[in-house]
Protein backbone atom coordinates (compact mmCIF):
# COMPACT_ATOMS: atom_id res chain seq x y z
CA UNK A 1 0.00 0.00 0.00
CA UNK A 2 1.38 3.54 -1.19
CA UNK A 3 1.78 6.35 1.67
CA UNK A 4 0.35 8.71 -1.29
CA UNK A 5 -2.99 10.27 -0.77
CA UNK A 6 -5.63 9.40 -3.81
CA UNK A 7 -5.33 11.69 -6.44
CA UNK A 8 -2.00 13.10 -5.41
CA UNK A 9 -0.17 15.28 -8.34
CA UNK A 10 3.42 16.90 -7.76
CA UNK A 11 4.93 19.50 -9.56
CA UNK A 12 8.74 18.88 -10.07
CA UNK A 13 11.24 16.88 -10.73
CA UNK A 14 10.18 12.82 -10.30
CA UNK A 15 13.12 11.86 -9.38
CA UNK A 16 13.54 12.54 -6.09
CA UNK A 17 9.67 12.15 -5.60
CA UNK A 18 10.37 8.11 -6.76
CA UNK A 19 12.73 7.70 -4.68
CA UNK A 20 10.79 8.68 -1.26
CA UNK A 21 7.96 6.65 -2.50
CA UNK A 22 7.47 3.06 -0.80
CA UNK A 23 8.64 -0.30 -2.10
CA UNK A 24 6.36 -2.59 -3.66
CA UNK A 25 3.63 0.12 -3.33
CA UNK A 26 2.00 1.02 -6.64
CA UNK A 27 -0.03 -1.33 -8.97
CA UNK A 28 0.28 -0.22 -12.36
CA UNK A 29 2.84 2.75 -13.97
CA UNK A 30 2.49 4.12 -17.23
CA UNK A 31 5.21 6.57 -18.80
CA UNK A 32 4.63 8.77 -21.43
CA UNK A 33 8.67 10.47 -20.94
CA UNK A 34 10.61 12.38 -23.67
CA UNK A 35 11.73 10.10 -26.79
CA UNK A 36 15.00 12.02 -27.39
CA UNK A 37 13.25 13.42 -30.99
CA UNK A 38 15.70 16.24 -30.98
CA UNK A 39 12.61 19.06 -31.14
CA UNK A 40 10.92 21.24 -28.67
CA UNK A 41 7.29 21.07 -28.03
CA UNK A 42 4.93 23.92 -26.79
CA UNK A 43 1.29 23.77 -26.82
CA UNK A 44 -0.84 26.61 -29.42
CA UNK A 45 -1.90 29.80 -27.87
CA UNK A 46 -5.33 30.12 -26.61
CA UNK A 47 -5.96 26.45 -25.89
CA UNK A 48 -6.14 24.59 -23.11
CA UNK A 49 -1.88 23.68 -22.21
CA UNK A 50 -1.08 26.95 -23.40
CA UNK A 51 1.93 27.73 -21.60
CA UNK A 52 3.16 23.87 -21.43
CA UNK A 53 6.53 23.47 -23.56
CA UNK A 54 9.17 21.09 -23.07
CA UNK A 55 12.61 20.61 -24.64
CA UNK A 56 13.43 16.62 -26.46
CA UNK A 57 17.04 16.62 -27.14
CA UNK A 58 19.61 15.82 -25.01
CA UNK A 59 23.52 16.23 -24.32
CA UNK A 60 25.35 14.98 -21.14
CA UNK A 61 25.29 18.75 -19.82
CA UNK A 62 21.89 18.05 -19.21
CA UNK A 63 22.24 15.01 -16.97
CA UNK A 64 23.64 14.71 -13.68
CA UNK A 65 27.13 12.46 -14.35
CA UNK A 66 26.33 11.52 -10.91
CA UNK A 67 23.47 9.70 -11.97
CA UNK A 68 25.88 7.08 -14.29
CA UNK A 69 28.36 6.68 -11.84
CA UNK A 70 24.87 5.61 -9.48
CA UNK A 71 23.70 3.13 -11.79
CA UNK A 72 27.30 1.73 -12.22
CA UNK A 73 26.96 1.09 -8.47
CA UNK A 74 23.34 -0.87 -8.52
CA UNK A 75 23.64 -1.94 -12.24
CA UNK A 76 26.76 -2.90 -13.98
CA UNK A 77 25.06 -4.34 -17.02
CA UNK A 78 22.85 -1.13 -16.94
CA UNK A 79 25.91 0.81 -16.83
CA UNK A 80 27.41 -1.14 -19.54
CA UNK A 81 24.16 -0.88 -22.10
CA UNK A 82 24.43 3.00 -21.37
CA UNK A 83 28.00 2.73 -22.64
CA UNK A 84 27.52 1.19 -26.03
CA UNK A 85 24.66 3.47 -26.58
CA UNK A 86 27.15 6.33 -26.64
CA UNK A 87 29.09 4.25 -29.05
CA UNK A 88 27.25 2.83 -31.22
CA UNK A 89 24.44 6.31 -31.31
CA UNK A 90 25.91 9.17 -30.06
CA UNK A 91 26.57 11.34 -26.17
CA UNK A 92 22.85 12.53 -26.83
CA UNK A 93 21.28 9.06 -26.65
CA UNK A 94 23.89 8.24 -23.63
CA UNK A 95 22.90 11.43 -22.03
CA UNK A 96 18.82 10.42 -22.46
CA UNK A 97 19.63 6.48 -21.57
CA UNK A 98 21.34 7.95 -18.27
CA UNK A 99 18.35 10.27 -17.07
CA UNK A 100 15.95 7.54 -17.90
CA UNK A 101 17.66 5.08 -16.30
CA UNK A 102 18.04 6.29 -13.05
CA UNK A 103 14.47 7.07 -13.07
CA UNK A 104 13.47 3.37 -13.88
CA UNK A 105 15.51 1.68 -11.25
CA UNK A 106 13.24 3.38 -9.14
CA UNK A 107 10.03 2.38 -11.00
CA UNK A 108 11.20 -1.08 -10.67
CA UNK A 109 11.72 -0.46 -6.71
CA UNK A 110 8.28 1.58 -5.82
CA UNK A 111 6.40 -1.44 -7.95
CA UNK A 112 4.47 -4.58 -6.29
CA UNK A 113 5.55 -8.14 -7.58
CA UNK A 114 1.88 -7.73 -9.15
CA UNK A 115 2.00 -4.86 -10.88
CA UNK A 116 2.85 -3.82 -14.06
CA UNK A 117 4.72 -0.83 -16.26
CA UNK A 118 4.01 0.37 -19.35
CA UNK A 119 6.76 2.41 -21.24
CA UNK A 120 5.80 4.33 -24.11
CA UNK A 121 8.43 5.27 -26.76
CA UNK A 122 8.70 5.74 -30.32
CA UNK A 123 11.33 4.21 -32.60
CA UNK A 124 13.90 7.01 -31.70
CA UNK A 125 15.28 4.81 -29.08
CA UNK A 126 13.00 1.99 -28.87
CA UNK A 127 15.88 -0.51 -29.37
CA UNK A 128 18.09 1.16 -26.81
CA UNK A 129 14.72 1.51 -24.29
CA UNK A 130 14.79 -2.44 -24.32
CA UNK A 131 17.86 -3.25 -23.52
CA UNK A 132 17.72 -0.91 -20.18
CA UNK A 133 14.32 -2.34 -19.48
CA UNK A 134 15.95 -5.98 -20.13
CA UNK A 135 18.45 -5.19 -17.68
CA UNK A 136 16.50 -3.91 -14.92
CA UNK A 137 13.45 -5.90 -15.14
CA UNK A 138 14.80 -8.93 -16.55
CA UNK A 139 14.12 -10.10 -20.11
CA UNK A 140 11.99 -12.70 -18.50
CA UNK A 141 9.83 -10.49 -17.37
CA UNK A 142 8.99 -8.79 -20.46
CA UNK A 143 5.86 -9.26 -22.14
CA UNK A 144 5.03 -7.49 -25.47
CA UNK A 145 5.96 -4.62 -27.64
CA UNK A 146 2.67 -3.28 -28.44
CA UNK A 147 2.66 -1.28 -31.70
CA UNK A 148 -0.14 2.01 -31.17
CA UNK A 149 -1.13 2.63 -34.78
CA UNK A 150 -2.97 5.92 -34.92
CA UNK A 151 -3.89 5.17 -38.80
CA UNK A 152 -5.38 9.14 -38.82
CA UNK A 153 -2.10 10.72 -38.70
CA UNK A 154 1.31 9.92 -40.18
CA UNK A 155 4.98 11.04 -40.53
CA UNK A 156 5.34 11.52 -44.45
CA UNK A 157 8.75 10.99 -45.67
CA UNK A 158 10.39 10.69 -49.68
CA UNK A 159 12.53 8.07 -49.18
CA UNK A 160 10.63 6.45 -45.97
CA UNK A 161 7.05 4.74 -45.95
CA UNK A 162 5.06 6.73 -43.42
CA UNK A 163 5.28 6.32 -39.64
CA UNK A 164 2.08 6.12 -37.99
CA UNK A 165 2.91 4.08 -34.52
CA UNK A 166 4.22 4.31 -31.69
CA UNK A 167 5.60 1.53 -28.92
CA UNK A 168 4.89 1.01 -25.55
CA UNK A 169 7.05 -1.55 -23.32
CA UNK A 170 5.11 -4.09 -21.22
CA UNK A 171 6.99 -6.10 -18.61
CA UNK A 172 5.07 -7.65 -15.73
CA UNK A 173 6.31 -10.28 -13.35
CA UNK A 174 4.83 -13.59 -13.46
CA UNK A 175 2.19 -12.93 -10.97
CA UNK A 176 0.92 -9.50 -12.47
CA UNK A 177 -2.76 -9.27 -12.90
CA UNK A 178 -3.65 -9.00 -16.62
CA UNK A 179 -6.97 -9.23 -17.53
CA UNK A 180 -7.30 -9.91 -21.51
CA UNK A 181 -9.38 -7.18 -23.72
CA UNK A 182 -11.31 -7.64 -25.90
CA UNK A 183 -12.64 -5.58 -29.22
CA UNK A 184 -15.19 -5.17 -31.91
CA UNK A 185 -14.50 -6.79 -35.05
CA UNK A 186 -14.98 -4.31 -38.39
CA UNK A 187 -17.55 -7.26 -39.35
CA UNK A 188 -19.02 -9.91 -37.49
CA UNK A 189 -16.65 -13.77 -38.82
CA UNK A 190 -18.31 -17.27 -38.73
CA UNK A 191 -16.59 -19.66 -36.44
CA UNK A 192 -16.81 -23.58 -35.45
CA UNK A 193 -18.68 -24.12 -32.77
CA UNK A 194 -16.66 -26.93 -31.06
CA UNK A 195 -17.96 -29.73 -27.99
CA UNK A 196 -15.81 -31.76 -25.52
CA UNK A 197 -16.76 -35.28 -26.65
CA UNK A 198 -14.85 -37.77 -24.54
CA UNK A 199 -11.83 -35.45 -23.29
CA UNK A 200 -11.60 -34.53 -27.48
CA UNK A 201 -12.63 -31.40 -28.93
CA UNK A 202 -14.80 -32.05 -32.26
CA UNK A 203 -17.09 -29.87 -34.36
CA UNK A 204 -20.49 -29.74 -32.93
CA UNK A 205 -23.31 -30.73 -35.19
CA UNK A 206 -26.86 -30.26 -35.17
CA UNK A 207 -29.64 -32.51 -35.48
CA UNK A 208 -29.62 -32.50 -39.44
CA UNK A 209 -25.76 -34.06 -38.97
CA UNK A 210 -24.31 -30.61 -40.26
CA UNK A 211 -21.28 -28.73 -38.57
CA UNK A 212 -22.77 -25.43 -36.23
CA UNK A 213 -21.31 -22.08 -36.69
CA UNK A 214 -21.69 -19.20 -34.81
CA UNK A 215 -21.29 -15.48 -35.96
CA UNK A 216 -18.71 -13.05 -33.27
CA UNK A 217 -18.36 -9.79 -33.28
CA UNK A 218 -15.60 -9.37 -31.35
CA UNK A 219 -12.20 -11.03 -30.33
CA UNK A 220 -9.02 -10.43 -28.45
CA UNK A 221 -6.79 -7.91 -28.41
CA UNK A 222 -3.80 -8.71 -30.06
CA UNK A 223 -0.22 -6.78 -29.23
CA UNK A 224 -1.20 -4.34 -32.58
CA UNK A 225 -3.95 -1.93 -30.93
CA UNK A 226 -5.75 0.99 -34.10
CA UNK A 227 -6.22 3.45 -32.03
CA UNK A 228 -6.71 6.98 -33.61
CA UNK A 229 -4.85 10.42 -32.17
CA UNK A 230 -6.45 13.10 -30.36
CA UNK A 231 -7.19 15.70 -33.24
CA UNK A 232 -7.30 19.52 -32.72
CA UNK A 233 -11.00 19.12 -33.49
CA UNK A 234 -12.02 17.41 -31.49
CA UNK A 235 -13.34 17.89 -27.76
CA UNK A 236 -10.64 15.89 -25.60
CA UNK A 237 -7.85 17.80 -27.43
CA UNK A 238 -5.94 20.42 -24.76
CA UNK A 239 -3.51 21.44 -27.17
CA UNK A 240 -0.83 19.63 -24.94
CA UNK A 241 1.79 18.68 -27.71
CA UNK A 242 1.84 14.82 -26.88
CA UNK A 243 -1.13 14.26 -26.02
CA UNK A 244 -2.51 10.38 -25.94
CA UNK A 245 -6.17 9.62 -26.61
CA UNK A 246 -8.21 8.55 -23.48
CA UNK A 247 -9.10 4.75 -24.99
CA UNK A 248 -5.40 4.22 -25.10
CA UNK A 249 -5.50 4.58 -21.13
CA UNK A 250 -7.98 2.75 -20.48
CA UNK A 251 -7.20 -0.36 -22.45
CA UNK A 252 -3.61 -0.69 -20.55
CA UNK A 253 -6.00 -0.10 -16.92
CA UNK A 254 -8.47 -2.47 -17.49
CA UNK A 255 -6.00 -4.49 -18.71
CA UNK A 256 -3.62 -4.49 -15.52
CA UNK A 257 -5.46 -3.61 -13.18
CA UNK A 258 -8.09 -3.81 -10.49
CA UNK A 259 -11.03 -1.23 -9.04
CA UNK A 260 -9.16 0.29 -6.32
CA UNK A 261 -5.56 -0.23 -7.04
CA UNK A 262 -3.20 2.60 -7.28
CA UNK A 263 -1.81 3.61 -11.04
CA UNK A 264 1.25 5.77 -10.80
CA UNK A 265 2.59 8.31 -13.89
CA UNK A 266 5.96 10.12 -13.50
CA UNK A 267 5.77 12.24 -16.76
CA UNK A 268 1.66 12.70 -16.55
CA UNK A 269 1.41 15.90 -18.73
CA UNK A 270 -1.60 16.48 -19.53
CA UNK A 271 -3.10 13.93 -17.28
CA UNK A 272 -4.66 11.62 -19.40
CA UNK A 273 -3.77 8.14 -17.45
CA UNK A 274 -5.23 10.10 -14.19
CA UNK A 275 -8.24 10.82 -16.16
CA UNK A 276 -8.46 7.16 -17.32
CA UNK A 277 -7.91 5.92 -13.84
CA UNK A 278 -10.74 8.47 -12.20
CA UNK A 279 -12.63 7.20 -14.68
CA UNK A 280 -12.26 3.56 -14.22
CA UNK A 281 -12.35 3.81 -10.51
CA UNK A 282 -8.83 3.49 -9.94
CA UNK A 283 -6.76 5.49 -7.25
CA UNK A 284 -3.68 7.66 -9.45
CA UNK A 285 -0.74 9.69 -8.50
CA UNK A 286 1.62 11.72 -10.79
CA UNK A 287 4.35 13.79 -11.40
CA UNK A 288 5.53 16.49 -13.79
CA UNK A 289 7.30 19.10 -14.36
CA UNK A 290 4.83 21.78 -14.80
CA UNK A 291 2.28 23.29 -12.76
CA UNK A 292 -0.06 22.92 -15.83
CA UNK A 293 -0.49 19.65 -15.25
CA UNK A 294 -2.85 20.31 -12.31
CA UNK A 295 -4.75 23.10 -14.26
CA UNK A 296 -5.32 20.59 -16.91
CA UNK A 297 -6.16 17.33 -14.71
CA UNK A 298 -8.86 19.52 -12.98
CA UNK A 299 -10.72 20.67 -16.23
CA UNK A 300 -10.50 17.59 -17.89
CA UNK A 301 -12.22 15.61 -14.94
CA UNK A 302 -14.84 18.36 -15.23
CA UNK A 303 -15.24 18.15 -18.47
CA UNK A 304 -14.69 14.20 -19.56
CA UNK A 305 -16.34 13.17 -16.24
CA UNK A 306 -19.61 14.49 -16.44
CA UNK A 307 -19.09 17.49 -13.98
CA UNK A 308 -17.42 15.44 -11.51
CA UNK A 309 -15.79 17.63 -9.21
CA UNK A 310 -12.28 15.78 -8.03
CA UNK A 311 -10.41 17.39 -5.06
CA UNK A 312 -6.90 16.82 -6.46
CA UNK A 313 -3.98 17.02 -3.72
CA UNK A 314 -1.77 19.34 -5.08
CA UNK A 315 2.27 19.08 -3.73
CA UNK A 316 5.48 20.35 -4.07
CA UNK A 317 7.36 19.13 -1.51
CA UNK A 318 8.33 15.68 -1.34
CA UNK A 319 7.18 12.78 0.60
CA UNK A 320 8.32 10.59 3.11
CA UNK A 321 8.71 7.12 3.14
CA UNK A 322 7.08 4.97 5.41
CA UNK A 323 8.22 1.38 4.83
CA UNK A 324 11.14 1.59 6.13
CA UNK A 325 9.87 1.80 10.01
CA UNK A 326 10.15 4.54 12.86
CA UNK A 327 13.95 6.02 12.50
CA UNK A 328 15.82 7.28 15.31
CA UNK A 329 17.82 10.82 14.73
CA UNK A 330 20.49 9.32 12.35
CA UNK A 331 23.76 10.36 14.07
CA UNK A 332 22.75 8.03 16.31
CA UNK A 333 24.00 5.40 13.95
CA UNK A 334 27.81 6.61 14.19
CA UNK A 335 29.29 4.02 16.11
CA UNK A 336 27.94 1.34 13.66
CA UNK A 337 29.01 2.95 10.76
CA UNK A 338 32.67 3.44 12.22
CA UNK A 339 32.79 -0.11 12.91
CA UNK A 340 31.24 -0.83 9.66
CA UNK A 341 33.53 1.38 7.57
CA UNK A 342 36.27 -0.26 9.96
CA UNK A 343 37.38 3.56 10.81
CA UNK A 344 37.93 4.67 7.17
CA UNK A 345 36.44 7.50 5.39
CA UNK A 346 33.94 6.46 2.82
CA UNK A 347 35.44 9.18 0.35
CA UNK A 348 39.22 8.69 0.24
CA UNK A 349 39.25 5.32 1.89
CA UNK A 350 41.83 6.81 4.74
CA UNK A 351 41.95 5.73 8.30
CA UNK A 352 40.47 8.53 10.56
CA UNK A 353 39.83 8.58 14.80
CA UNK A 354 36.10 8.47 15.85
CA UNK A 355 35.63 12.56 16.67
CA UNK A 356 37.26 13.66 12.79
CA UNK A 357 34.44 11.19 11.02
CA UNK A 358 30.83 12.92 10.05
CA UNK A 359 27.57 11.14 9.75
CA UNK A 360 26.43 11.79 5.54
CA UNK A 361 23.22 11.39 3.82
CA UNK A 362 24.61 9.02 0.41
CA UNK A 363 21.95 10.31 -1.45
CA UNK A 364 20.95 14.08 0.05
CA UNK A 365 17.38 14.72 1.37
CA UNK A 366 17.09 17.20 -1.23
CA UNK A 367 17.45 14.47 -3.85
CA UNK A 368 15.41 11.81 -2.01
CA UNK A 369 17.77 10.08 0.24
CA UNK A 370 16.16 9.54 3.53
CA UNK A 371 17.53 9.07 7.12
CA UNK A 372 17.70 5.20 6.67
CA UNK A 373 21.08 3.05 7.57
CA UNK A 374 21.29 1.87 4.18
CA UNK A 375 21.72 5.94 2.86
CA UNK A 376 24.41 6.66 5.58
CA UNK A 377 28.01 6.32 5.53
CA UNK A 378 31.37 8.43 7.42
CA UNK A 379 33.37 10.92 5.72
CA UNK A 380 36.03 13.28 6.60
CA UNK A 381 35.81 16.61 6.98
CA UNK A 382 37.72 17.14 3.73
CA UNK A 383 35.57 14.92 1.90
CA UNK A 384 32.23 16.33 3.29
CA UNK A 385 33.53 19.69 2.11
CA UNK A 386 34.08 18.57 -1.17
CA UNK A 387 31.04 16.35 -1.50
CA UNK A 388 28.24 19.41 -0.58
CA UNK A 389 24.97 19.12 -1.38
CA UNK A 390 25.44 16.37 -3.55
CA UNK A 391 25.52 12.57 -4.12
CA UNK A 392 28.41 9.52 -3.13
CA UNK A 393 28.65 9.34 -6.92
CA UNK A 394 29.20 13.01 -7.43
CA UNK A 395 31.76 12.51 -4.86
CA UNK A 396 33.79 10.10 -6.23
CA UNK A 397 33.77 11.37 -9.32
CA UNK A 398 35.30 14.57 -8.07
CA UNK A 399 37.60 12.72 -6.34
CA UNK A 400 38.91 10.97 -9.43
CA UNK A 401 39.13 13.72 -11.36
CA UNK A 402 41.24 15.38 -8.56
CA UNK A 403 43.60 12.51 -8.03
CA UNK A 404 43.91 12.35 -11.79
CA UNK A 405 42.16 8.86 -11.91
CA UNK A 406 39.46 9.78 -13.77
CA UNK A 407 38.34 11.96 -16.99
Amino acid sequence: MTQLSNRTLFTGDNLPILRRMDTASIDLIYLDPPFNSNKTYSAPIGSEAAGAAFKDSWDLSDTDLAWHGEIAEKKPALYEIIGAAGLSHSKGMQAYLIMMGVRLLEMRRILKPTGSIYLHCDPTASHYLKGLMDAIWGRSNFRNEIVWHYYNKYSPGTKVFGRDYDQILFYAEDEATFHPQREQRDKPVRQLLRENVNGVLKNKRGPDGKVMYRMVADRKVSATWRIPCVQHASKAYTGYPTQKPLPLLERIIRASSNEGDYIFDPFCGCATTLVAAEKLSRKWGGVDLSSMAVKLVKRRMERELGGLLCKVVHRTDLPERTDQGPLPDYRTHKHTLYGRQEGRCEGCRFYFPYPNLTVDHIQPRSQGGTHHMSNLQLLCNACNSIKGTGSMADLRARLERRDGTGA
